[in-house]
C-alpha cells in the first residue's frame, strides 16, 4: 500500500493532470547542435499541479 502524498484538501489540475511544467522544443538547433527548447507552465495552476477542493453543495429545500 502506497502512502497518500497529497493533502487531502487538493486534488490534480484538471488540464496538466499534476504535470504541471513541460520543456518544448522549437525545433530550431544552437551553435552548438543542441535543440532549443522552451519552458511553459500551466496556467491553471501556476505550475503547482495540483487545485483546492470546491465546497461541496448543500442541498437546499424549498
Amino acid at each position: 500500500m502506497m502512502p497518500e502524498t497529497r493533502p487531502a484538501d487538493t486534488r490534480l489540475c484538471r488540464d496538466c493532470d499534476g504535470f504541471p511544467t513541460v520543456a518544448i522544443t522549437t525545433g530550431q538547433t544552437s551553435s552548438d547542435g543542441t535543440r532549443q527548447t522552451l519552458t511553459v507552465t500551466c496556467r491553471t495552476c501556476y505550475g503547482t499541479g495540483t487545485v483546492p477542493r470546491r465546497a461541496a453543495a448543500r442541498e437546499v429545500s424549498a
